[in-house]
């Protein structure tokens, strides 16, 4: 049978619900955190996560390298509010996006210097934080809530039609995206894509025609895109899949 979510239309977006994080301490893990530095303090395009540009800037450049969160790749894209422990220095706290991989000083979190100073209270306390180098964190993942849809970036390294790889963009949610599918017109079953690194999945010679793809949320559900990549699609394009995650607090 002709697979039917070639057939929807509109957007499909799956609702979560989770407990509404709160700043209690048994939400937060404790850990530590330090920056690195970069000409204009935003993000670093050559992140393990592939995200090149985007990496940099999203989220105004308050990103950050993980340690054991990176988890093989499937922790890019992922958010989290972080806050410092230093009553006189440290504020609210900020959240950061993970674009990278990296470990440090007992770290969970290498910081853009822009996520870094937004630990502090003020102006004065972000030179102070900056003097330590290393400060006492908690932290807790967050929901993203990009404002646009799940995206899929052609990698600049496909050749259609014998080779596609994707970058998985915008994923919202406090669950990872573990694997992703391509569907197999001809076969009638869905095919698995190669996690090459951090966000990016690969496939060698591609099935003809409309590309048809599937992510895995958690170890759960699988979410299906609702926009096929086109049959011409080309080196470095982005194709909107129609789809994202909400998830709120009740």
């Amino acid at each position: 049978m002709e697979l039917s979510l070639n057939h929807q239309l509109g957007l499909v977006c799956v609702i979560l619900l989770f407990p509404a994080l709160c700043s209690c301490n048994e939400y937060f893990t404790n850990s530590r955190a330090s920056y690195y530095n970069t000409p204009d303090g935003l993000g670093n395009p050559r992140g393990a996560c592939g995200f090149e540009e985007y990496g940099r800037t999203i989220n105004n450049g308050s990103v950050a390298a993980v340690s054991g969160l990176w988890r093989n790749g499937a922790g890019c894209g992922t958010c989290y509010w972080v806050r410092c422990k230093i009553p006189q220095y440290c504020g609210k706290g900020v959240q950061v996006v993970a674009t990278d991989s990296g470990a440090g000083d007992g770290t969970d979190f290498i910081m853009s210097k822009r996520g870094f100073s937004g630990l502090a209270r003020n102006v004065a306390a972000s030179k102070e934080l900056f003097k330590r180098g290393v400060v006492d964190i908690a932290f807790t993942r967050v929901p993203c809530n990009y404002p646009s849809n799940i995206k899929l970036r052609v990698h600049k390294s496909s050749k259609n039609p014998g080779y596609l790889a994707v970058l998985l963009l915008n994923v919202n949610g406090v669950r990872d995206i573990t694997a992703v599918e391509m569907w197999q017109r001809g076969q009638k079953r869905w095919e698995p894509l190669r996690r090459v690194y951090g966000a990016v999945f690969d496939y060698a010679n591609p099935p003809s025609g409309a590309i048809l793809l599937r992510f895995q949320v958690g170890y759960g559900y699988w979410l299906p895109s609702n926009n096929p990549i086109p049959a011409n699609w080309k080196p470095g394009a982005t194709y909107d899949t129609k789809v994202q995650i909400y998830e709120k607090g009740n």
